[in-house]
Formats: C-alpha cells, sequence, structure tokens
C-alpha cells in the first residue's frame, strides 16, 4: 500500500492533483516539489488566497491538507527518496530549436527528472508520467532508468490528465474518467493497481480505465485534438457566418441538438488558448511527420491554422472598422487570461490580438481581474515582435475596468469573465469616444442590450 507519493513540479497540473489527493488520501504523505523557490513559498504562503495559480475552490483544498499530509518543498532529492510512487508533472513545452523545432514536445525536462530519480532512488518505486508526453516517452524513462546499475527496480505508468483550467478541481473531484497506462506484466499490473487504489477512494471505479502505456499516452494527445478540432471547426463557420448574414449561434444551437455531434466545445470564439491544445496538436502533426503519414499531419495541422487565422482576423476586424486606423486610439481589453476562472495566460488570443494592435500603433490597456501586471507584458515581451520599451509605452495595465475604458475608442472582450456582464454599461458608454465599439470575442454580452445603450456591437461569427 502507497504511504508516500512525491510530485515532481508545482504547477497547473502538479499543484491541484496532488491537493485533491492528499484530501481525499488522508493517510498518504503527499510532496510536491520544485526548484522554483519563490513557486514553493507561495504555495507554502499562510494566506492561502495567495497560492501561485487561481482555481475556484482550489485554495480551500490546500488549507484543509496543507501541513497535514500535503507538503510543498524544494528539497527534490528527498521526497524523491522517500516516495514509494513519483508522479513527474513538469513542462513539456514546444521545441523552439533543432530537429522538430515549433512542433516536437521538449522532453528535456522529462528526462532530467528521470536522471535525477535514477541517481537518488535506493528502493523500488513507481513512476507515473503526468506531464503530456508524446507517444513510447515512458520507454525512454524506464530505459534510463532500468540502466542505473544499483539494482532498483522501476514501473513507469502513464496517467494523464483532463482538466480544463477554470474548472479543474471539479474535474479532479468528479471526472469522466481516470486513464491508467501500464505494463501487462505482474508487476506493471500491481503497479496499475496501487494507482487504482488511490483514485478509488473517491472515482467510482467503473471510471478508472486502465490501458497499456501507449494507448494512455496517445488517448491524451487525441482527446484535446478533437476537442480543439471543433473549436476550429466552428470558428471556421463563423467567418461563413458572417459574410452570409447568418448567425454562428444559432446554427450552433441547431447542430449542437443533434445527438450525434452534441453542443461542447460549439461556441464560436476569437479562438483557444492554454497550455494543452495547441502543443498537443502540433506533437501530433510532429508525431504522424515522423512516421511519413503526411496527410494525417495536414489535417491536423489545419485545426492549429484556423485558431491563429481567428485571432488574426479579430484584429483586423477592430482595424477595418475603426476606420482602417488604430494609430493613437485607445483599445481597451477586457480580459487577458486564456479562458474565465484561471490566471492561466499562456496561448491566449490576447496576446495575439494586441501583438497585432501594437503594430498598428494602438494605445491598448489592459483589465483582468486575475492576472498580474508582470505576467501580462511577460506574455507581450516573449513574441519579442518589439523592444521591452516599446510595449510598455503602447500597452499599459489597469486594476479597474471602469478606468480600463474610460475615453476609449473601443473594447475588446478577450477573456469570458463571467464578472464582465454584471459591469455597468450605461456608466462605461457615457465615458467613451463616440461612436462606442464593442468588439466581443466570446459572444459573452447581451448585443440588443449593448446597442439599445448606443454601443456599436460586433460579436464573432453574426
Amino acid at each position: 500500500m502507497i504511504k508516500n507519493i512525491c510530485c515532481i513540479g508545482a504547477g497547473y497540473v502538479g499543484g491541484p492533483t496532488m491537493a485533491i489527493i492528499a484530501q481525499k488520501c488522508p493517510g498518504i504523505k503527499v510532496t510536491v516539489v520544485d526548484l522554483n523557490e519563490k513557486r514553493i513559498a507561495d504555495w507554502n504562503d499562510p494566506n492561502v488566497d495567495n497560492i501561485p495559480i487561481y482555481e475556484p475552490g482550489l485554495s480551500a483544498i490546500v488549507a484543509e491538507a496543507r501541513g497535514r499530509n500535503l507538503f510543498f518543498s524544494t528539497e527534490v532529492d528527498k521526497a524523491i527518496d522517500e516516495a514509494e510512487m513519483i508522479f513527474i508533472s513538469v513542462n513539456t513545452p514546444t521545441k523552439t530549436y533543432g530537429v522538430g523545432k515549433g512542433m516536437a514536445a521538449d522532453l528535456k525536462y522529462i528526462e532530467l527528472c528521470a536522471r535525477q530519480i535514477a541517481r537518488v532512488a535506493k528502493t523500488d518505486k513507481i513512476v507515473v508520467e503526468k506531464s503530456t508526453l508524446p507517444v513510447r516517452t515512458a520507454s525512454a524513462i524506464k530505459s534510463i532508468l532500468d540502466h542505473t546499475g544499483n539494482g532498483v527496480k522501476f514501473q513507469i505508468l502513464s496517467n494523464p490528465e483532463f482538466l480544463a483550467e477554470g474548472t479543474a478541481v471539479e474535474d479532479l473531484l468528479a471526472p469522466d474518467r481516470v486513464l491508467i497506462g501500464g505494463d501487462s506484466n505482474e508487476d506493471g499490473q500491481k503497479a496499475i493497481q496501487s494507482l487504482v487504489n488511490i483514485y478509488a477512494n473517491w472515482v467510482p471505479k467503473e471510471q478508472i480505465l486502465t490501458t497499456n502505456v501507449w494507448s494512455s499516452e496517445l488517448s491524451k494527445l487525441t482527446a484535446n485534438a478533437f476537442l480543439a478540432q471543433r473549436v476550429s471547426s466552428i470558428n471556421a463557420m463563423s467567418e461563413l457566418c458572417e459574410k452570409t448574414g447568418a448567425d454562428v449561434n444559432e446554427v450552433a444551437r441547431a447542430i449542437g441538438m443533434d445527438s450525434r455531434i452534441g453542443s461542447k466545445f460549439l461556441k464560436s470564439s476569437v479562438g483557444f488558448g492554454g497550455s494543452c491544445f495547441q502543443k498537443d496538436i502540433l506533437n501530433l502533426v510532429y508525431i504522424a511527420k515522423s512516421y511519413g503519414l503526411n496527410e494525417v499531419a495536414d489535417y491536423w495541422e489545419q485545426v492549429i491554422i484556423m485558431n491563429d487565422h481567428q485571432k488574426r482576423r479579430f484584429a483586423k476586424n477592430i482595424i477595418k472598422t475603426l476606420y482602417n486606423t488604430v494609430s493613437g486610439k485607445k483599445i481597451a481589453f477586457l480580459g487577458w487570461a486564456f479562458k474565465k476562472d484561471t490566471n492561466d495566460t499562456r496561448e491566449s488570443a490576447a496576446i495575439y490580438v494586441a501583438d497585432d494592435l501594437l503594430a498598428e500603433q494602438a494605445n491598448v490597456v489592459v483589465f483582468d481581474p486575475k492576472v498580474n501586471e508582470n505576467q501580462i507584458y511577460y506574455d507581450l515581451n516573449y513574441l519579442e515582435s518589439r523592444a521591452e520599451e516599446e510595449n510598455k509605452k503602447g500597452l499599459t495595465v489597469s486594476t479597474d475596468p471602469y478606468a480600463a475604458c474610460k475615453d476609449a475608442h473601443a473594447i475588446a472582450i478577450l477573456t469570458e469573465w463571467d464578472e464582465f456582464k454584471t459591469y455597468d454599461w450605461q456608466k462605461i458608454y457615457n465615458q467613451m469616444q463616440k461612436p462606442a465599439f464593442v468588439f466581443d470575442g466570446r459572444n459573452l454580452l447581451n448585443k440588443k442590450e449593448l446597442e439599445q445603450i448606443g454601443f456599436v456591437y460586433q460579436a464573432i461569427g453574426s
């Protein structure tokens, strides 16, 4: 029976997942380790509302388990040594160099984890892949671990996460399924059962699926590819709707009532973001190309092409509508996070829309209820489109949505925060330049109500 768990990586997956395991399994000591001292310090902040990841309900769970059986530490070697089961939950970004640049997953952090485990381990360990990884990564990890020469036996499991940021706690507490992949031999099956027993503390056993390692790894990429495909599909139709006079929301409702299709992920928008969809599809494209499956690769790559087009199209429409120039004009952004109820900004559409508008010399002012100023500038500077000084000159960050919108020529809704619906839009209209434009990139607001106030309102696909 597992008594000690270590998770390497205190990010968006490792932190929440381990907090839930600790809460539901009070008899297991769970230690989350990371080399980032500030991140660990934030997880240990006495004010639990200051933990580094915002997810509804997460701070209460951390408060309950932290110090009892949930611990956050920078002592990686110590945690590895004590643990019987080690989760690897580190970043696997898309490669920015060498073979596979722009598509393949960069596995250097995974390999570093494997080598550190191999160096430290003195007793048998179960190593669990929690990061999203290319198919057959487990074999590479196992190769490193099995050639340490110290006699320690390792079992490698794949346990991909299926979390949607903003609902991560709910997804962990009541998952559609938990997927665990491992070897078919006796030791592999015992390792699988050890992890099944942990999840069975709160997940019905019929929702815990076991497969071989390769199927588990590929299932994660496939799930994200299918979901992203639906987003790009409805976004492709949104452009056609705008040209023909159809309303994409009505189209989505009509096709969503078909039981064969369903209504989820059919909301047209400025495009998907986040850490998973784009990275996983590009990884899938690279894998397909590496096997010579060029038609398969082209098919999935089109999902990314459509998503990039939707972001750029949104920015171009703002420019076109504002009389073909935004130079010197104030554009207020409501939202910077890639979706509501998270402070994650990775691949957020707002970053790319801002980049395009700054290239046209617009003055962009950003308000987001959970994303701080440093993160916003970091995201923009990461694109390296212009000098950091130019970004600070062209883009400012406000902590007050009404101040952000004051004297603006236009407002762009980039994140679907519920609080935006409750704003005093008459007050906002009164203090804006006229005509006052709202470009709703998330189809969030009520068109009729805003037009009655006096706004010129445009939403995606209508």
